[in-house]
């Protein structure tokens, strides 16, 4: 169910970008004046996630992710409803919040079930959620066919403003049925699946609403690394740089391609294509992976081939054949970091709500952070390719954490273990003089009772020899007396 789940977030979240032009013709603004509803969304996911991190403590996991999936429930429902910008966004912020919660609550389930030999169900889960974001374009578009507003659509409703449209719908109903019947379908169907999933859920906490406290008991008695806080300050970095290199070069990469290495609207569309697709891929070929391989050694590997692929990147950033295999490489790189992550800091340290939720916030910020930031820069220096840069930017940064965040975690077990050694001596010499004093105890005893046997036997010979006696006596008088 937590797959399932994950799938249903990964739909969720991938389905506004194809539907974002159905939407706006929806609420009568162009494409350029509605793209603060991400910033919502990512306000309402951040606020989810700190959510989410406190509720793990008092809440049943699946009653609490039950509950996330009937909130994102309502709102797919309700966005295809919405005839105004703002009430819009607010709905953005809403659902934000409801994946946020989601998205916390299932990582901290996984390492509440599994602990540090998870890892191949955490590479499932987040492989479950990458394919929901590869499925949702083909729901949106292909599966239902292209919308009315795609095929009406001009170039200029992307740059120029509609005030006329904007006045008109300040007028209209806040609700209202939406013209395109294929937007409503899209975010119905996907509604309806999460609907059934937390049906389930549901089912789950009033079957099995005992296990909680077993849960939090062996929770209570689980391992702290001696720099917990230090190693989640440098997660929350750690994957701060990954997540907005992996969101900023999936969202620019076809700007990126068609402005700047000159390709073709639909080279720069089959560029993007491959980017996603060889990261689904390697997030499906990771749960093999992770049962014979270390995470630790996932995230090295992961960090090699995004390093030098976002060197060759920057290097022949205007040659179409290094772009297609070094964006391909850097996808399938940028696949596995994630969950390797958060099963590697589950080896060292155990991770409760309020520690998931906060390197879950570190990602979120960087997915809300890095993309601004190197839009602002794209439109001041359009002639370099500032989106490379990011990505090596934060390949190195990666790069030179990890061993940081290796060293901090190891450091305090060898240190451990030796004082375990040590404890472990002095346990064996206390057994070993306990032993011996044991074993002179028993002398003791037994000495003590060879003494008493051997009184015993002297007494007994004593009274035989003195019945002897008075019988040999007895006998040498009666024959005197009859002679």
């Amino acid at each position: 169910m937590l797959f399932a789940s994950f799938l249903g977030l990964g739909l969720s979240v991938a389905i506004v970008g194809p539907t974002l032009q159905d939407l706006a013709a929806n609420v009568n603004r162009n494409i350029s004046s509605l793209s603060f509803i991400f910033v919502g969304r990512a306000f309402g996911y951040l606020s989810g996630s700190v959510i989410g991190g406190l509720l793990v403590y008092v809440m049943n996991y699946f009653l609490l992710l039950g509950i996330s999936m009937l909130a994102t429930t309502v709102g797919l429902y309700l966005v295809p409803f919405c005839k105004t910008a703002v009430l819009l966004t607010v709905m953005m912020c809403v659902f934000g919040t409801s994946i946020g919660v989601l998205d916390t609550g299932g990582n901290v389930l996984i390492l509440a079930l599994w602990g540090d030999k998870g890892a191949p169900h955490m590479q499932a889960l987040h492989f479950c959620f990458a394919l929901g974001a590869f499925l949702a374009p083909l729901l949106a578009k292909l599966a239902l066919g292209p919308t009315a507003s795609a095929e009406n659509c001009t170039e200029s409703d992307f740059h120029h403003p509609a005030l006329n449209r904007s006045s008109e719908a300040d007028s209209e109903a806040l609700f209202g049925v939406p013209n395109d019947t294929n937007l409503l379908w899209a975010y119905a169907i996907i509604g309806t699946y999460m609907f059934l999933v937390s049906v389930i859920l549901f089912g789950l906490f009033f079957k099995n609403s005992s296990k909680q406290e077993k849960t939090t008991a062996s929770a209570q008695t689980s391992r702290r690394a001696k720099y917990h806080n230090a190693l989640l300050c440098l997660l929350f970095l750690f994957f701060f740089f990954y997540v907005g290199a992996e969101v900023t070069y999936g969202s620019y990469v076809f700007s990126f391609a068609t402005t700047h290495a000159g390709m073709k609207e639909s080279e720069a569309a089959g560029l993007n294509s491959i980017f996603w697709g060889t990261f689904a891929v390697c997030r499906g070929l990771a749960i093999f992976f992770a049962t014979c391989l270390q995470p630790g050694t996932m995230i090295v590997l992961s960090n090699i081939g995004s390093l030098t692929s976002s060197l060759f990147l920057v290097l022949f950033d205007k040659n179409p054949f290094c772009l297609w295999i070094a964006t391909a490489v850097y996808g399938a790189s940028m696949a596995t970091t994630f969950p390797s992550g958060i099963s590697w800091i589950e080896q060292y340290t155990t991770i409760h709500g309020k520690s998931a939720a906060f390197f879950v916030i570190g990602a979120a910020l960087g997915e809300m952070a890095i993309p601004a930031v190197i839009g602002i820069l794209q439109g001041k220096y359009p002639d370099l390719p500032v989106v490379l840069y990011t990505s090596l930017g934060a390949s190195i940064a990666t790069g030179v954490l990890f061993p940081v965040l290796y060293k901090l975690a190891t450091s305090p077990l060898d240190h451990q273990r030796k004082e375990n050694r040590k404890s472990e001596d002095q346990k064996a010499l206390l057994s070993r003089s306990g032993l011996n004093e044991y074993e002179e105890e028993n002398e003791e005893e037994e000495a003590e009772k060879w003494n008493e046997m051997d009184f015993e036997m002297i007494e007994t010979d004593d009274t035989m020899r003195h019945s002897i006696i008075e019988t040999s006596g007895s006998s040498s008088t009666e024959p005197t007396a009859e002679i």
